[in-house]
């Protein structure tokens, strides 16, 4: 008799193979169970080692689930706490460090490297993403933090002991692996073990910190460069982070340990491992026992190689040359370069190896970084390309808004400082009311929506809030609503990115979706550069036309020259109208940025954000399979972009 269970897991199957899931068995084969591939009697070696690479590219997800198995109450909440501990130290490493490089690079009379020493730092942080996602999904998530840990600690060590501004660049690409890690690292173990309706206010929570840091920060670093010196303001990030983080670590390797004993990880794995077996026997029955141990060169060899097709480390290679040739000239163009042959070369060799990737992924790589199912799915997509578009928007403001507010307002540096932690802190704080809405409406496109609308009002505000004549509270008021808005729209975004993924693919496409938005920042900084240095001068000359071009170039390149002078001064005055019309173009590519986000959030599919690791098959967090909801209702999900489907809800 034909059971309503068999046509739900037939609907299932359907739903995962169109948005380019293939489901493995959930049970291991027994003996004498022979299953026979219904288009062959003989399966070729290579899907075999497909079948098990892609298992075993993801074992680290299937630790962690079989981790989540053996944890009581007392480890999950121990596994939370060094979570926020751990997010309190990393506010404060980002409130502080800044500081520091001003007066580590100025001690070797380099202060002029700062601006390559930031580019290199931004580079190593966009493409560690995937690479650092890949070593979680390949090892495990535990092994991963150490890894990282390694990175931050080398190059904090390295530059506090620097005799050189060249130690300090090298200390700083160390250090960037590590803190972009460990940040990373830190969304996915999120994501691993909270379920999507309390997921968003997880994330907001992990940020919660920066309301603190961010005022508190800057007294901090200012007493360790009067007190200490900028060396043990690295220093001492070297020494309490490794503290910090072990508990979290050691949390995790004892999960790891304990589910490994009880043969957890091995019951999870064993499905896909049978049924390579199971394929072998097609490809390999005539050659018997002539199969032996590889030993020695041979063997070390075949595993790096299998590595590599795990990792696919020609794919991230690829990715992160082609990344790499991208930003680096959009973010030299602040200096008016863009133009220049070789910033066009290298644009055009990262666009080709762009290409050559897209070929390597989609025709070569057996576990490829962005397999097509990422391209495929809706959410992921337009989730990137939102937090593209938005950080665009975002910098494209921001890059030279300290300096605007300096010239424009007779504030002191305290208050200018206050006035450039607003966004963060409304963006903290609009996180939290975002994980809160996404608890107990269990929908995300409402709140994705809103926060846009919220964030477009405040850049829009900026237009008239932007000339000297305008209230502090004006523009005060376009920053705080620009934080509020983006603080629902990156959470919300995130969580719909994810649920629309299975599990083992959760770390990647978090790593893919933030590597976009920091393009998108890039890109920003790029276009905010060439607006000043194209308008500026020019601006300048129309409204300072009695000064010399000495006079003139001084007041560009030096923000000094202009607040040592009263507000009242004819020169100052002058200033403030080049800097107003030259933010007025900002602004205006700002606002045109901000639309593209709003409409493509009309786009997004409003899954259903139910007590599951993810809306498109019925797993739990650890790894154990459920078909019904809070409520008792059945689901099916749509990895190609669709809603969460319950049997007899309406579709939102």
């Amino acid at each position: 008799m034909w059971h309503p269970s068999a046509l739900q897991s037939a609907l299932r199957s359907v739903f995962m193979m169109l948005g380019g899931y293939r489901r493995l068995p959930t049970e291991p084969f027994h003996d004498g169970d022979e299953e026979v591939p219904s288009h062959s009697t003989e399966v070729g070696d290579d899907t075999t080692s497909v079948v098990v690479l892609e298992e075993e590219a993801h074992v680290g997800v299937k630790k962690v689930e079989a981790t989540l198995q053996v944890y009581g109450r007392y480890p999950r909440w121990i596994l939370f706490a060094s979570l926020a501990l751990a997010s309190f130290v990393y506010s404060l490493d980002a409130s502080t460090t800044s500081a520091y490089l001003t007066f580590a690079t100025s001690s070797f009379g380099e202060h002029s490297l700062i601006g390559a020493i930031t580019v290199v730092q931004s580079l190593i942080v966009a493409v560690g993403k995937p690479v650092i996602a890949k070593i979680a999904d390949v090892s495990s998530r535990g092994t991963a933090y150490v890894t990282v840990l390694c990175f931050y600690v080398l190059g904090y060590s390295v530059i506090a002991s620097a005799q050189g501004v060249g130690a300090i660049a090298g200390g700083i690409i160390l250090y960037a692996i590590g803190n972009t890690g460990m940040q990373l690292l830190t969304q996915i173990i999120i994501a691993d073990i909270t379920t999507l309706s309390w997921r968003g206010l997880v994330v907001s929570l992990a940020s919660t910190p920066f309301i603190i840091n961010a005022f508190v920060g800057p007294n901090i670093s200012s007493a360790v460069i009067k007190h200490l010196g900028w060396r043990w303001g690295y220093g001492m990030f070297a020494l309490v982070m490794p503290l910090v983080l072990a508990p979290l670590i050691a949390t995790l390797l004892w999960g790891e340990r304990k589910a490994k004993k009880l043969a957890l990880v091995d019951s999870l794995l064993g499905s896909a491992r049978s049924r390579a077996r199971s394929l072998s026997r097609y490809s390999q029955s005539s050659q018997g026992s002539e199969i032996g141990f590889q030993l020695g060169y041979t063997a070390l060899k075949q595993r790096l190689k299998r590595l590599a097709e795990q990792l696919d480390l020609v794919g991230l290679v690829l990715l992160g040359a082609a990344i790499s040739l991208i930003l680096l000239p959009l973010t030299m163009s602040v200096r008016g370069s863009l133009k220049s042959g070789s910033i066009i070369a290298m644009l055009a060799v990262g666009v080709a190896l762009l290409g050559i990737f897209a070929y390597w992924d989609i025709r070569v790589a057996k576990v490829p970084v962005i397999a097509p199912r990422f391209v495929r799915n809706r959410s992921v997509i337009l989730a990137a390309f939102i937090g593209f578009f938005d950080f665009m928007s975002f910098y494209l403001t921001f890059t030279y808004l300290y300096s605007f507010v300096l010239v424009v307002k007779p504030w002191s540096l305290v208050n200018a400082t206050y006035f450039m932690q607003i966004q963060t802190v409304g963006l903290t704080f609009s996180g939290i009311i975002a994980g809160i809405c996404l608890r107990y409406l269990r929908r995300y496109k409402y709140v994705l929506v809103i926060g846009l609308i919220v964030r477009f009002v405040g850049v829009t505000m900026m237009i008239h809030s932007r000339g000297a004549n305008s209230s502090d509270a004006e523009l005060v008021a376009t920053q705080v609503l620009q934080g509020l808005g983006g603080g629902l729209a990156v959470v919300s975004s995130q969580v719909g990115a994810q649920a629309s993924v299975t599990h083992a693919d959760v770390a990647i496409i978090t790593a893919l979706v933030l590597l976009l938005t920091e393009i998108g920042a890039a890109t920003g900084n790029a276009c905010a550069g060439a607006i000043w240095s194209n308008t500026m001068p020019g601006n300048l000359d129309k409204y300072l036309p009695w000064l010399t071009d000495e006079q003139r170039a001084e007041l560009y390149g030096s923000i000094t020259s202009v607040t040592s002078l009263p507000r009242g001064n004819p020169v100052r005055e002058g200033v403030i109208q080049a800097y107003d019309d030259t933010m007025k173009v900002m602004v205006i590519a700002s606002i045109v940025a901000s639309v593209l986000p709003m409409l493509l959030a009309l786009g997004m599919p409003n899954w259903y954000l139910g007590d599951r690791q993810n809306a498109v098959d019925a797993t739990d967090l650890d790894g154990r399979k459920s078909v019904e909801t809070e409520s008792g209702s059945s689901e099916v999900g749509d990895v190609n972009g669709g809603d969460m489907l319950r049997t007899g809800d309406p579709v939102a």
